[in-house]
Parts: structure tokens; sequence; C-alpha cells
């Protein structure tokens, strides 16, 4: 007897197309809000309906439809085949979180088997091999894992980066081809550490965030609520699954609010942003969906100015277009309105919020609907330095960043710890029960950011009328003479200069000849002319004194050179290590 094919899987193996259906939008089980003792019991849960994961291919296309009831399958059966490998609860196995059905169910199969689940980042373009390899080993020595699971095609990095600190390292294809036995499994408790999270900044100093199953289902709560989940919502997402809002908020959260998603992967949506509208466009329900600053920004500069946008998207039905993970900036959202207004897209339906992996992930939402508000602030009040009198003054765009999210406090306190009056400008702390455990392993740095059950975020903002305005970091802060600079408004100084965008410019400190402290700003240039590059590096340094009165080092460097987190934000702190040790070259110009 001939075996019998599965034609949709040999067509999609072979790249052809396939009449493929994606999981359902609406579903007769009745929704639950993330009220569940543990991640398992959510996953059981959602597996009784008709509800899933999709995954696209670069354009868009459906790949794979993943519904929950064959991801609960799959992640049972990797369950199985862990134990059998002799893992246990609370031993550590590392993943490549690259978006996938591999990941999904390495991801649950480590819950189901009491195991912590350590997303790790897939290469990116910057830094190459080497600089993988080293971050990959950097992380795994933090989070001592016995596994380290990867896709095929990474053996020769993510491999080497396992046998160079003594992990085994497998890749989950040949893993998934072993038996997988059916073996009684650990039961979990609510307050058992369910995964370990390490925040997009931590490649050199990593800080492994313990987060329990009450701490994460409190959190993806606190979004089903936050952003009024509906029987027509579906997720649409390009947000890699390392990051805390990629994880959390787009693959967690749909599981455990039983909604469908679409995902494409973020290698694909980099090279073709459009994409992401597309999947937007397609979904018949209305849509919730995440990015970061820069992808809209991404967008609004991709599409034609010649080109109609009603043309190809309907945006509609896009009800939920958060933003977070970086400072928000009115002046891109707003070019995104006028670049996709006219298909559709409304102004009201942007969602900022703002979080942290220390706090699983959301602090706090905006209501749907209020959209995007902002305030001008005299930046003296945000440095805590006011302008002289007959001095003009300058005002900052700061964005409200919502209210605190369900079961969540905020208080904005002085350095002493004090609490502040409304819109005094201080450290933003928070509290509640979605509150990370610990840093692993790392009892210094956990005291260092905890006190009392709050968590010091390490931000700076104020609060008005019971919204939170967050302003930066308190460590990125530029002090000079005793007076505070934020290193976005000298970065944005800049990119109000033709020819560059967010992501070009860093801006921070260091210790001039002299011994005194200057700002220094690294700013990647494109262009190869000597006498161009002198006009510029001059072009600058008038712009920062124009808008700061500091007259700064200006150092033009070659595209590509600025370091990014995991999540694609700029480090401007491991930008600073890499200038001050020699690794970043800038272009030599005449002084």
């Amino acid at each position: 007897m001939m075996e019998k094919i599965d034609k949709s899987a040999f067509c999609r193996k072979l790249g052809w197309a396939t009449d493929l259906n994606p999981t359902k939008t609406q579903d007769n089980l009745p929704r639950r809000f993330s009220d569940f003792e543990t991640l398992g019991e959510a996953l059981d849960y959602a597996a009784r309906g008709r509800r899933g994961l999709n995954f696209h291919d670069p354009r868009g296309n459906l790949a794979r439809p993943y519904p929950y009831s064959e991801l609960r399958e799959d992640a049972l059966a990797m369950a199985f085949r862990l134990i059998a490998k002799g893992i246990r609860p609370q031993d550590r196995v590392a993943l490549v979180a690259e978006t996938g059905p591999d990941f999904a169910a390495l991801f649950f199969g480590c819950v189901y088997a009491g195991a912590w689940p350590v997303p790790l980042p897939l290469p990116t373009s910057f830094g190459g091999r080497d600089s993988y390899v080293e971050q990959l080993a950097v992380q795994l020595k933090s989070a001592d894992p016995k596994l380290l699971f990867y896709p095929p095609e990474l053996d020769g990095m993510a491999g080497d980066a396992a046998r160079n600190c003594g992990v085994e390292g497998i890749d989950w294809e040949s893993f998934a081809a072993l038996s997988a036995i059916a073996v009684p499994l650990p039961s979990a408790a609510p307050q058992d550490i369910a995964y370990l999270q390490y925040s997009s900044g931590s490649t050199r100093f990593p800080h492994g965030v313990a987060v329990t199953h009450h701490a994460l289902l409190n959190n993806l709560a606190a979004h089903s609520h936050g952003m009024h989940i509906c029987d027509s919502d579906r997720c649409v997402s390009w947000l890699p699954w390392y990051h805390d809002m990629g994880l959390v908020g787009c693959l967690l959260s749909p599981v455990a609010n039983q909604v469908s998603a679409d995902y494409l992967k973020t290698e694909d949506f980099a090279r073709r942003p459009l994409a992401w509208l597309d999947l937007i466009s397609r979904n018949p329900g209305t849509t919730l969906s995440y990015s970061p600053t820069f992808g809209y920004d991404i967008c609004a500069r991709r599409i034609s100015s010649q080109t109609k946008a009603s043309e190809r998207f309907d945006l509609s039905r896009w009800r939920v277009a958060g933003n977070g993970a970086d400072m928000i900036r009115p002046d891109v959202m707003q070019s995104f309105v006028d670049a996709f207004h006219d298909a559709g897209f409304k102004a009201s339906a942007f969602l900022p919020s703002y979080g942290l992996a220390e706090a699983t992930l959301a602090v706090t939402i905006m209501p749907p609907g209020e959209g995007l508000i902002v305030e001008l602030v005299d930046e003296g009040e945000l440095s805590g330095d006011p302008q002289p009198a007959g001095k003009p003054q300058r005002f900052r765009a700061i964005v409200n960043c919502g209210k605190p999210c369900r079961d969540m406090a905020v208080e904005i306190r002085d350095a002493d710890g004090n609490a502040l009056p409304e819109r005094a400008v201080g450290k933003v702390w928070a509290s509640g029960p979605s509150i990370m455990h610990s840093y692993f392993r790392d009892e210094v740095s956990t005291a260092a950011c905890m006190k009392d059950g709050w968590l010091d975020t390490g931000d700076m903002g104020y609060m008005s009328e019971g919204y939170v305005f967050v302003v930066g970091r308190a460590k990125d802060m530029i002090i000079i003479n005793g007076k505070n600079y934020w290193p976005q408004d000298i970065e944005w100084a800049v990119e109000q200069l033709p020819g560059f965008k967010a992501g070009d410019i860093a801006a921070f400190s260091v210790t001039a000849p002299n011994g005194e402290e200057a700002p220094a700003v690294l700013v990647q240039c494109r262009t190869t002319d000597d006498a161009e590059r002198m006009h510029l590096r001059d072009a600058i340094r008038e712009k920062v004194r124009s808008i700061t009165g500091m007259n700064c080092i200006v150092e033009l460097v070659p595209p590509r050179t600025l370091p990014r987190t995991s999540s694609g934000k700029l480090s401007r702190a491991k930008a600073r290590n890499l200038y001050l040790s020699g690794e970043i070259q800038p272009f030599e110009l005449a002084a």
C-alpha cells in the first residue's frame, strides 16, 4: 500500500502555492481573559477552539496555519522529548527565537516540562558572525542552560556558541525527529518561574528577568482589558520573539486571550515593510498590531508620494495601532497619518503604551480611541534648569503613554525615593503583581532596582491627571556643567537636517582631554566626498549649538555602524563603549 502524502506539506516544502485557510478570527469557545493559573493551562484552553497562529512568507502570503490545538499537541510531544533528554523542572533551555512553529512548540514544551525557556536573539545584519557568537555565549553563560535549540541553518554560529560554553546544542528539526513517548508531566504552580527574558539591551552585561506564571498571566489580562479585546480582533505582528513586546505581547497574549495571530518574520518586514500593512489590509476583522516608532517611520518613508495608498491598502479596520518599546515620536506618527489616511487609517487608532521586561511587559496603556496626546514642555522643566529671564524658551513634545494598566501602580519619585507631586519630573517607579520575580542569579542588581515591592524602571517621567508621560532614560542623561541634557534632544536636532533619519545619530557624553565632560555625537554618513563631509560636520555642530547652546564633538561614521539592541533600538551605551574602545572608527577629516 502506498503511503499517503500530505499534499499541503509537500507543496509548502517546494515553495508551491497551496489552498490554505487561516485559523478562525471568531470562535464559539467562550472568551477567557487570561484568568488561568499557569501558561500551560492557558494553552490547554485555547486548544479547545479554532483560533491559532498563522505564519506568512516574505510577501505576506499564508505559508502555515497553526491552530492552537496543533500547537498544544506538538508542545506536549516536545515536553516528552525534553524529559527523555533528562530535562527537569527549573532547568533552563535556551531557544533561538525564530518566528515559526518550531520555536512556539519548543517554548510551550519547556513550560509543560516544568523547565524555563530562555528566548535568545537571531543574528542581525550588524556585527557579523563573531559578534553574534559572542552575544549568544554571554547570554548562555548567564542563563546556564542544559540545552540550546536553534534552526538547522544556524548550526555554524549557534552551535559554535554552545560548544564554546559547554552547552549541548541541537537543531530543532533533529530533535523533533526523535520519538515522543508519553510520560507524566510535572504540575506547575502560579508562583513558579515560567521563563527567563533577557532585556533587549543586555548583550554585554545580561540581566535575565525571571517571570512567574502569575506575573505573566496578570499582565496578559491587563492587555486584554486595556485594549478592550473583542471577538472580531486579530493580531498582526512582525516583532521578534526574543523581545518582550514580541514574545509577551504578540505570542503569549494571543494564546492566553484566545486571539488568532498573523506573523511576518522580522527580517522579512525589514526587507518589505509594506507587507505588514498588506497583512492588516487583508484581515477581515479588526486588527491589533504594535510597533516601535521606527516601524511606522519605515512605512511612511517607503510609500511613494506618487502612490495613492488607498489603491493598495485598506487600514480602516486597524483598531489598535500600538506604539511602544522606544521614545514615541509625534512627528513620525503624524507622517504615518499623512501617508495612510486615504487608506482609511485613523489617528485615533494610535495606542501609546509604556513597559519593560522587568514588569513582564505593560506598565501603562492609553485607553483605546484617545489616540496620541502630546504636551509641549519647557526643556528647563525637564532638565531641572529653568531658562534665565530674557532667554527664549525651548519646548519639547512629550507623548502621553496612557494610564497604569490593570493592577499596576505608578509613582514619580525624586533621587531620594520620595514621591513627587503632579507634573514634577522624576524617576518612574512601578508596583503590581506582574513585576518580575528577580534578575536570575543576580541579587545585587535585583536589590538595586527593587524596594518594598516597587521597581525603579530607570526611566524619567511625570504624571498628569492619572496619565504617565515618559521623557527619557535616566542612565542616558548627559550632564554638562551641572546641567542636564536629554540625548534625544540632540539626536532630534540633527535629524532636522536633510538626509538623516531616526537611528542615524547617537548622542552621549565623553571626557575631553582637559578632564571635563563634553557631549559627543556619532552620525552615520552616506556621502563619500570629503568636502561634503566637512560641510556636514560643521552643519551638525551648528544645529546642535542652536538647539542646546552646547559645543559638541561630531564624528561621522560609516552607514550601519551604530549598534542596535535585539529589538532594533539604538544602543547609546554600546555606541559609547565601542567609540571609546576604538572599535567604531570615524572618518578622518581635517580639523
